[in-house]
């Protein structure tokens, strides 16, 4: 702002003081304009991040190359998405994610008083109190995902005493946000899509929706049906030696016989202790031909840029 202080105060003495008014008018005009192009410009400096050895989280390939979309107010800070692009072609998507400054993670909205545990019968994912972000993508990230949705869960969800504890969900959907929108109780075949599974070679190995049918199908509107990963510890029998509170999970959604969005959902406690962790994803027999399917999800924290990092990674072409 002080370059632009110094050109809207130069001194003028080659003019009258009539074209000397006449221009300070026109620099005031143009100020305004100047000023967003200013921010853009800073802005778009961060859009195109190169990882080299010196600077960069394990598991970060050497110079690859981070494309960010624009961000949101989390918390005191900001959030939001990106695309590590291959480091040859900077065309082929290798991850894709979602990036919160350290400052994101304060002043986070505190929990609804009795908020949680309050779901509806059978209702095992309801999002009570949280708060949606829908984060925009990066420009030509390449990949079949439209939607990316942070929920931040003050008071947690369902079911209780395993998933009603602060947390993150992290959304990535293929669909539309109109059509994420359409998935509502009011359409009369709500509980037919709901119960209307992916094929049976398409669903990750040991994914399964709790509870098992015949039980009604749990759908939460505007979301769809999640599906378990049975082996989190989290699901574990009380007292069995692999057994542990949640701390950080992956969960995908369908709707309609099509799986419709993966899902990592974290603690914010976990986030705060800093780690670097790759999780692979359990795979599936068969996957739509050319979507880019995720084989792990990473939980990162870039000390360099104080960002962490939540992403789906090793992404392959099927």
């Amino acid at each position: 702002m002080s370059q632009m202080d110094g050109f809207r105060d130069r001194a003028l003495p080659s003019v009258t003081d009539t074209h000397r008014q006449n221009l300070t008018m026109r620099t005031r005009q143009f100020i305004p304009l100047l000023i967003p192009l200013m921010f853009a410009a800073c802005e778009s400096e961060n859009i195109n991040e190169v990882a080299t050895s010196s600077a960069r989280v394990p598991g970060d390939i050497d110079g690859a190359v981070r494309r960010y979309g624009a961000p949101l107010k989390v918390g005191e800070g900001r959030g939001r998405s990106y695309v590590v692009v291959n480091p040859r072609d900077r065309n082929t998507p290798l991850e894709i994610g979602v990036a919160l400054d350290a400052a994101a993670l304060q002043g986070l909205p505190m929990p609804v008083p009795h908020a949680a545990g309050t779901a509806a019968a059978g209702d095992e994912h309801a999002h009570l109190g949280a708060t949606e972000l829908l984060l925009p993508l990066p420009a030509n990230h390449g990949t079949q995902y439209k939607l990316i949705e942070l929920n931040w869960n003050p008071a947690g969800h369902e079911p209780p005493g395993i998933y009603d504890i602060p947390h993150f969900d992290f959304h990535f959907y293929s669909i539309t946000k109109d059509a994420r929108d359409a998935i509502v109780p009011t359409d009369p075949e709500f509980i037919t899509k709901a119960a209307r599974f992916p094929a049976a070679d398409l669903v990750p190995a040991g994914f399964m929706v709790l509870p098992p049918t015949p039980a009604p199908v749990p759908a939460v509107p505007r979301m769809g049906v999640h599906w378990s990963n049975l082996a989190a510890p989290e699901l574990q029998p009380p007292g069995s030696p692999t057994r542990a509170a949640f701390t950080q999970t992956f969960i995908f959604g369908s709707w309609n016989g099509d799986f419709i969005f993966a899902e990592p959902m974290i603690t914010r406690d976990y986030l705060l202790t800093k780690p670097n962790v790759t999780i692979p994803i359990a795979p599936a027999a068969r996957y739509i031909a050319g979507t880019y399917a995720p084989t792990a999800y990473r939980i990162t924290y870039d000390a360099a840029r104080r960002e962490y990092r939540i992403a789906l990674s090793g992404l392959t072409k099927r």
